[in-house]
């Protein structure tokens, strides 16, 4: 037996059937260690997930969607040099091997041996496999994941071309910050597109393409600086790069910083779009590439935001300012220092429309999108204040009460629920006597506004808002008709929309279309106009509005300490609770609508005396100002430039009723009163006056230049 076994012969064949079944055994195991890879044809049609771009309305990117920021570029739109430093440092043999190089290999294996660093083995396909489908091969083995990634790179091989292989590789990959491809990475480095980037550049992002981490130039300068000069060094090598340029892209300075803004350019309003997207198209919003239309403006953005760094700087100088300031409480946060409750900052809210089409042009839902993603612009429920009152005259004028409609301003008292009585003020703290309701909308005056209210109804009241854009609860309380109702910001500003359009509301909507990658539309959303109030009533309405900017509560605010020149025509209210806690400016143009809010997140007084002249208007005032006729003094050159033309005074429906009135009085102008107290009001047909004002009305009346006239604002 054992001599048989010896037999040369017999060990041959058993040698050879051994072989036979290894080799066998290898082959096998070789076609199925990829069993749950992807299949070639999988490869072919991969589509890598792209994050979708959501641009301002003319055209501008303002953020990306995405689990992995990616904007893919063609190679054929490169410059040469951009793949050669890939290739130089990665795969100088890229272009000769079939997937794997045996000579790489064989270097990454000497250098395990010795102790030194000679290199990966990895080529570039191989990279490519790992990047492309590392989440779908799982967490088994070392060795078998590697037996896997080199099965995919071969099968990419197959089916792509080197330029194809080459492509996928650089918009695949990740180069640092959550940067994925080679457009979005040339982004925020050098805030110039991929195609733009020079040899210096080019060499850099090869670089930290290798460890993200390791060799990103802001995090590790050194490191990336030493790393694009072996990339360049390589090249010059390689015969990519002339050796008499090795010295000038070498030594070009490295980004220290990243190159666009950090922060978002409106980011409650991009969250805003982000979940009205999320609702629509769920997951694919995140991997499909879409590319989101916006109603934004940047440049409205932008103004907005100085206006209210502004108005918050002018409310934390302000005498008996007494919470933290944004400073003090970003000084402690980042000392560590914990803080209370009651330890706050004043937060503020900015809306702008186009009042025609509900268009967002600029949005603010809070000072700090970081430390508070609360929007409150769209979701903060706040005491409407004064703002409240145009409702009130709105449902008065609708029921045929004409602006010279007397009423006196004198105590009110109301017995409430739980027995105790309700006694409401003036925000002077002084009544007037009789006066029209036109004066009475223009000072602001509490008891001109409950006694209407009681006049109309409160239902009445409370329909009229509902019907103009306020879906939050009116309760039918005396104090509603002084804003004590809760209302959402941006529906305060859909309610003002009615004034703009003559009685057609419109519904504020921040997107304009959403395109599949392709360009195809899949939504094209349409502005959301109602029709709720006659337009002569709203016209009407417009002018007594107009009144509280050109004389009234609004006057000091936005024509004096704002600078708004008179030949912009605006209309708006002043809003203010009796504690202090939020204050408002609502206002509109011919052509732009904005509406203004400040107050603690947990409602308390602001300041002594906060209203909505000291701060709101001023912060509206300056905003129009800027869209009018630019910003000088601003660091920003797009600024400097009006943003919109002056528009046109609003037009003097057909059926209005026009006459010249003792404002007083609220008669019929005569020469017997003061022709400096003449107004041309205007009426619904049928509501004009016929009486003429007389001495002995003018005597019985207080004019608004007496003492006890107030611009402040109730």
């Amino acid at each position: 037996m054992i001599k048989m076994f010896l037999d040369p012969r017999v060990w041959g064949v058993t040698s050879f059937v051994l072989v036979g079944l290894g080799a066998g055994g290898a082959w096998g195991t070789w076609l199925n260690v990829c069993s749950d890879c992807p299949s070639i044809a999988q490869i072919m049609t991969f589509e890598p997930e792209q994050a979708s771009k959501l641009y301002s309305h003319d055209g501008r990117l303002l953020a990306e969607l995405g689990i992995e920021r990616r904007t893919p570029v063609s190679i054929s739109s490169l410059p040469d040099y951009v793949a050669q430093a890939f290739v130089a440092v990665e795969d100088k043999r890229f272009y000769e091997h079939n997937g794997i190089d045996p000579r790489g290999i064989a270097r990454a294996l000497a250098g395990v041996l010795t102790g030194q660093n000679r290199g990966g083995g990895s080529t570039i396909t191989q990279q490519l496999a790992r990047n492309m489908f590392d989440t779908r091969i799982g967490f088994e083995r070392r060795y078998v994941r590697k037996l896997k990634e080199l099965h995919v790179a071969f099968a990419l091989e197959r089916s792509y071309t080197k330029e194809q292989i080459l492509e996928a590789y650089m918009n695949e990959i990740l180069y640092g910050h959550g940067w994925w491809g080679i457009q979005t990475a040339s982004r925020n480095y050098f805030a110039k597109n991929a195609s733009e980037l020079n040899p210096a550049e080019a060499a850099l992002l090869a670089a930290i393409a290798n460890r993200p981490s390791f060799y990103s130039p802001l995090r590790r300068p050194e490191n990336a600086e030493r790393r694009r000069r072996l990339v360049l060094r390589r090249m010059v090598d390689q015969g990519f790069l002339p050796p008499e340029d090795f010295d000038r892209y070498a030594n070009a300075p490295i980004p220290s910083e990243r190159a666009v803004a950090g922060g978002s350019v409106a980011p409650y309003f991009e969250e805003w779009v982000r979940q009205i997207l999320d609702d629509r198209f769920g997951s694919k919003l995140y991997t499909a590439g879409l590319n989101v239309y916006t109603t934004l403006d940047v440049r409205m953005q932008r103004a907005a935001e100085v206006s209210m760094k502004e108005g918050w700087a002018s409310i934390e100088a302000r005498p008996g300012f007494r919470h933290l300031t944004y400073e003090a409480y970003q000084d402690s946060v980042a000392a560590g220092v914990t803080l209370s409750d009651d330890q706050q900052y004043v937060q503020g809210l900015f809306v702008a429309l186009d009042p025609w089409t509900g268009s967002v042009r600029a949005l603010i839902g809070g000072r700090d999108f970081q430390t508070s993603k609360f929007n409150r612009a769209t979701q903060a429920l706040r005491q409407a204040g004064s703002g409240f009152k145009p409702f009130v005259y709105t449902a008065a004028i609708a029921s045929r009460i004409p602006p010279t409609f007397i009423v006196l301003d004198a105590p009110v008292v109301t017995m409430q629920v739980d027995g105790t009585e309700w006694r409401p003020a003036n925000f002077s703290n002084r009544f007037e006597g009789p006066m029209t309701i036109r004066t009475g909308l223009m000072r602001s005056q509490n008891m001109i506004a409950i006694k209407l209210a009681d006049e109309v109804g409160l239902e009445s009241v409370a329909q009229t808002a509902r019907r103009m854009g306020i879906r939050s609860e009116i309760e039918r309380f005396p104090s509603t008709a002084i804003g004590a109702a809760e209302v959402i910001p941006i529906q305060m500003a859909e309610a003002y929309s009615t004034f703009a359009n003559m009685g057609t509301k419109v519904r504020p909507f921040p997107i304009l279309r959403v395109e599949d990658a392709q360009g195809n539309i899949l939504w094209d959303p349409q502005p959301e106009r109602t029709q709720v109030l006659d337009p002569l009533v709203a016209r009407i309405m417009v002018s007594m509005l107009k009144g509280v900017v050109d004389g009234g509560t609004g006057y000091n605010a936005v024509r004096l300490n704002a600078r708004l020149p008179a030949e912009v025509v605006a209309a708006g209210k002043t809003g203010t609770t009796n504690d202090g806690t939020d204050i408002w400016f609502n206002g509109i143009t011919p052509n732009l609508l904005a509406t203004v809010w400040f107050g603690m997140d947990r409602p308390t007084e602001i300041y002594p005396g906060a209203t909505g002249a000291g701060a709101p208007g001023p912060v509206w005032g300056s905003f129009m100002r800027r869209m009018y006729y630019g910003d000088p003094d601003a660091l920003d050159e797009e600024l400097r430039q009006p943003t919109l033309p002056i528009p046109e005074p609003w037009n003097i429906p057909d059926g209005l009723v026009m006459r010249s009135i003792d404002r007083t009085t609220g008669k019929l102008a005569s020469q017997w009163c003061p022709e400096d107290d003449q107004i041309l009001d205007m009426f619904l047909p049928g509501t004009e006056p016929t009486e003429f004002c007389d001495r002995d009305d003018f005597r019985s009346f207080r004019t608004p230049n007496e003492p006890g006239f107030s611009r402040e604002d109730g």
